[in-house]
This record gives C-alpha cells, structure tokens and sequence, in this order.
C-alpha cells in the first residue's frame, strides 16, 4: 500500500514520545550550558526548557491517568450482549469460552493461560494451533447447538463467555453457579463492544485497547489510501453453504466488501442472515466480482464453470475469488476480520493495495498479538 498499513501499538507510540521528549530535554541542555551570552538566546532556551518540561509533566500524568483507567476493580457490574446486567465478585482465573469468536479474542488479550474449556471442534482451528496449541488439549463444552452445561460447571470456572445464541440456557448455567457473559459481534461496532466487555471482566483493558486502537488505525489507512481510487466495483458474496446463498447489509461480511470500497450487489436484502438467491438474480446484479466466503464448501472454479453463470461479468473476466482462511475465516468478526477487507482491496484495487500489503499487515499483526509470523499467502 501507497502509506503502510502497518501500525504502532500504543505502547511502542508511548516509548518513542518518550524518547523523543528527552532527546529534546538533552538539547535544551546543551543549550542553555554553551557560552553564548545573548539574553534574547537565553530568554528563548528558558522558554523551550519550561515548556518541555511541562510537556513531559503533562505526559507523565496522562500516562499515570491511563494506567489508573486501565484498572479494574472488583466485584464489577457489568452489561453483556444480551443487555443482562452482570456481576463479577473476583478477578477470573479461570475461563471458559463457549464461542470460537471469544476464544480467539482472549487468546489476543493474552487470557489463553487461564482458559480451561472451549467450544467443540477446536482441533479444526489454526489460529489455535499456531497461538495457544495447549488450548487443543481443553476440554470441550459443546457447540451453540448442543451446549455441555454440566461438563461446563464440572471446570468450577470463575467466568463463561457464550454467544448471545445460547440465551435459552444461561438462566440454567446460572442455577449451576456458573457466571456467564454473553456476547453478539456481528458487525465491528459490536465486535469493539464485545473486546470492552471481555477485557473489563478480565482486566485486560490495556490490552484490549491496544488492539482496537490496532484495527483501527489500520482500516482508517486503508480508507484513506482508497480514497483516490476512480471507481466502486459491483461485488456478490457467496454464502458458506452454497453460492445461492448471500450477506445482506446488516452481516458483518458486507462490511469487508464496503471497507475494501466495493458495492454489494445485495444491499436491498433485509435478512440478518445468509440470504437464498437464484441465479436469475445474480444474473440480474451482474456483479463485477464474485467473492466466496473464506469457509464455502465449493471453489472458485465450480463457479467460473458454472454453466448458469456463463453471462455474468465475474465469470467472463475470471473474477471470481476466495477469502482467506489459511488461519481463521477473515470474513467473521474475529479480531482479525478486518485483515479480510485489506485482502479484499487488494483484488478490488491493486494499483492501491498490494498483495504483499495485505501479507505484511497479516504477519505483522498475528506476530503483535498472537505471537506468530505466519506464512501468509493469498487465495
């Protein structure tokens, strides 16, 4: 990309300030100890020393005004995704995600030690293997579908993130003693929402802020390395299940699409959830590209030799693509979903957005916050 994506933690932001004002300081110095006796000079060194110094006494109580922020006490009311009014009597040790989307945000808030079950099938998932592998080795606590609500409670832990599908059967976790946050990060608005929630229950506000600051600096770059960008290409996102079935504005998919400044053909749909479409209507979109979500069950050439779609636009260019999903689906509000719009722009736009950008910002953020360097390839 034209500006880098690659963005600062605020914690490397803080030191380089830091540097910075005492490099300024040790100027000063050298200043006001040289022989020239000028009293304009001396007057204008005085000025600069006073002012740096409060600059750095202004940074000093900023810094200790943050750390006094980050601070969590207990026992903690909180408000989960499901608008239940929660408390929390110690600080967790012990966690227990019912929800892939929590699990790989408390492995990004460092809460991987402390967990002691997880959701089903986490063998399937790179992102564990690559992080946390020990999480492999939990045990399991079933699915959104068949919660294991008394294998839960055997863990004794000290708090249990579900997601908000689960809503049926938190008041019996609860008869169990369990406590239970709920979380629903459908679109990135309430992806941040759920990063606040989790890192207050478990005091990792710092951290959780380091990454929100981490995903949004990088889609602000990418906006405004877009903005020059001449055209909006017509985009049709292709379900998980099947091609015929589609995001509408209201899924976090659609997102990607408008963050990489494409157009979704399927605006006017109101579902909350994948869409059924017919040929006919993908016909009648005629979208310039046809992008499959990162988990499809069928590829990129089943559908450019898709007889059906012989006369739409995505198929007589070759343009037709797949999302990543080499270490976790980049089309699901996980922490890393917004690394999906930066390899989407790169398809949309590559005279603006590379391929390597898209590489680099993936290894440099899995390497900040996961503590890997993945070979990161796109599809």
């Amino acid at each position: 990309m034209k500006k880098n994506i690659k963005q600062l933690s605020a914690i490397f932001l803080s030191m380089a300030l830091a540097f910075g004002t005492t490099a300024c300081g040790g100027n000063a110095g050298s200043v006001s100890s040289s022989a020239e006796t000028s009293s304009e000079v001396a007057s204008e060194t005085a000025a600069e020393t006073s002012a740096e110094n409060t600059a750095e006494e202004t940074a000093e109580e900023t810094a200790s005004a943050d750390s006094t922020d980050a601070t969590v006490t207990y026992p903690l009311t909180v408000t989960d995704q499901l608008g239940r009014e929660v408390t929390i009597e110690k600080e967790p040790e012990s966690l227990v995600s019912g929800y892939y989307i929590s699990t790989s945000l408390m492995i990004a808030l460092g809460l991987d030690e402390k967990l002691v079950g997880v959701e089903a099938k986490a063998d399937t998932r790179n992102i564990y293997k690559l992080s946390a592998p020990e999480i492999l080795d939990l045990p399991s606590v079933g699915t959104a579908k068949e919660f294991d609500l008394e294998g839960c409670a055997s863990l004794n832990p000290d708090l249990v993130i579900v997601p908000a599908k689960l809503k049926d059967s938190i008041p019996a976790m609860e008869e169990l003693g369990l406590t239970v946050l709920a979380v629903k990060p459908e679109n990135q608005d309430l992806l941040f929402d759920a990063i606040d929630l989790i890192d207050q229950a478990t005091n990792t506000v710092s951290e959780g802020e380091k990454l929100k600051s981490y995903i949004t600096d990088s889609l602000d770059n990418l906006t405004e390395t877009l903005s020059s960008a001449e055209d909006t290409p017509s985009v049709y996102l292709g379900g998980n299940s099947a091609l015929l079935e589609t995001a509408g504005p209201a899924m976090y998919q659609s997102s990607l699409i408008e963050n990489a400044k494409g157009a979704n053909v399927a605006a006017e749909i109101s579902d909350s959830y994948w869409a059924e479409v017919s040929y006919e209507q993908i016909l009648s979109w005629n979208p310039d590209y046809i992008v499959l979500a990162s988990d499809a069950s069928y590829t990129t050439d089943s559908v450019l030799t898709d007889s059906a779609l012989a006369d739409c636009n995505a198929v007589k260019e070759g343009q037709v693509v797949k999302l990543p999903d080499e270490i976790e689906s980049l089309d699901s509000p996980v922490p890393a979903g917004f690394l999906g719009s930066i390899y989407l722009a790169s398809v949309l736009h590559p005279d603006l957005v590379s391929e390597e950008d898209y590489q680099k910002t993936a290894s440099d953020f899995y390497e900040t916050f996961y503590g890997f360097t993945p070979e990161v390839t796109a599809q």
